[in-house]
């Protein structure tokens, strides 16, 4: 049966109803549901609407004013007042933002955002990792052996190093303000920010990346993947890059060619990498960067740690909030450009 969780009245998914419906896609969960419990009680104006199954989307989507999910083109050819698709991830996967979608009036938000803090952490663990040598010393680790390079190699002093971060979005801004604080000359490029954040030295258009390439330590790559950042890291702007510098990549698999980050690794193009996105997921267990040398490998959970899911329900809330007062929303996609 469809789940209402408010008082929906009499015809309330008729279209006679004429408050604000919105409605939770399927596939559901415990936790999807427990935040539509929770919405009900504290954004009282909305009628609440949890669908189980595609049957009870089609009933729902008819009368729905917003939706939190996955829209496909037949329920969109459904739906005859949706304003507003609040999607389920920060960066949902190619294909969410289908040609209908794209091209219909409606507003889409994403959860962009609630991973600045964790993320960030785990782009400076990447960049301490490399700059102590841990990516030498963690295998040394598991062969037992006590080797020491002379004094003077193996280090990074960061305050003579220079990150470059491709994509100043909000987890680009956080990693530059602990870069800053570690005394690392920071230097971005950015498709929408019009001036630098905190610890940012030069903010740059996204043209200059291969002018910018062969001045960095480090090359952080934050942007989501986009028709324009799809494979956009390939052997050439590995080849543009330092021998001594590091690349790392947290933002999504699809923008790197991982064939030519294996060859610039082989020869000796550039120093190491530090992974936790990649073209296929689960990465192979027979792929080469398992066992490469400098290669640093955690399996996409940089945005891991506590509060994501009370920031994730926050997101939904505001901006059921924002709908019916007419106010502005949090986290508005560019649909064609897919963030």
């Amino acid at each position: 049966m469809l789940a209402r969780l408010a008082d929906m009245g009499e015809g309330a998914m008729s279209g006679t109803n004429r408050g604000f419906n919105f409605v939770f896609l399927p596939p559901q969960n415990e936790i999807w549901r427990g935040w539509a419990e929770r919405l009900a009680r504290e954004v009282p104006d909305a009628t609440v609407v949890v669908a189980e199954d595609m049957a009870q989307a089609e009933a729902a989507i008819a009368n729905a004013d917003g939706v939190f999910g996955t829209l496909t083109p037949g329920l969109l050819a459904k739906a005859t007042r949706l304003r507003w698709l609040q999607a389920p991830q920060a960066a949902p996967p190619a294909g969410f933002y289908f040609p209908e979608l794209v091209a219909h009036p409606l507003a889409a938000t994403n959860f962009r955002e609630i991973f600045n803090d964790h993320i960030g952490a785990h782009i400076m663990a990447f960049v301490l990792a490399f700059a102590r040598g841990f990516d030498r010393y963690i295998p040394q680790q598991t062969r037992r052996e006590w080797k020491k390079p002379p004094e003077d190699h193996g280090v990074v002093h960061l305050p003579d190093a220079t990150l470059l971060i491709v994509g100043l979005g909000g987890i680009g801004a956080e990693a530059a303000r602990l870069a800053a604080a570690f005394g690392m000359h920071v230097i971005a490029t950015d498709l929408r920010r019009g001036a630098p954040t905190e610890g940012v030295a030069e903010l740059h258009r996204p043209e200059a990346l291969d002018e910018l390439l062969p001045r960095a330590d480090f090359v952080l790559l934050t942007v989501p993947h986009t028709p324009a950042t799809e494979g956009f890291m390939n052997r050439a702007r590995f080849q543009r890059m330092k021998k001594s510098a590091f690349f790392i990549n947290i933002g999504r698999g699809m923008t790197t060619k991982l064939d030519d980050l294996v060859a610039a690794l082989e020869a000796g193009e550039i120093a190491g990498a530090g992974l936790d996105v990649f073209e296929q997921e689960p990465l192979p267990a027979d792929h080469k960067l398992w066992t490469m040398p400098g290669v640093l490998i955690t399996p996409h959970m940089a945005g891991y740690g506590p509060h994501l899911n009370d920031r994730r329900y926050a997101i939904i809330r505001d901006n059921c909030r924002a709908m019916i007062e007419g106010t502005a929303l949090r986290n508005v996609v560019d649909k064609a450009n897919w963030f």
